[in-house]
């Protein structure tokens, strides 16, 4: 029973794309180690970009940042 969990930031990830994510992880799994699609969970975890952080800042202080230095 495999438990898969995608997190991602909440940045307008659509329906469709989500619906594409747990169609091609629960295909790779059947496909790479047999399991069976029926038995084969997702969970996509969207996140604030202010509860995801790398480098010791947020990712909205990162994106902040990068536009002003575009």
């Amino acid at each position: 029973m495999p438990y898969v969990n995608i997190k991602v930031t909440d940045e307008g990830v659509t329906a469709e794309q989500k619906r594409l994510l747990i169609e091609g992880v629960t295909e790779l799994l059947q496909q790479v180690l047999g399991k069976p699609p029926s038995t084969t969970y997702v969970l996509i975890d969207e996140v604030s970009t202010d509860n995801w952080g790398v480098g010791g800042e947020t990712t909205t202080q990162r994106r902040a940042r990068q536009k002003l230095n575009a």
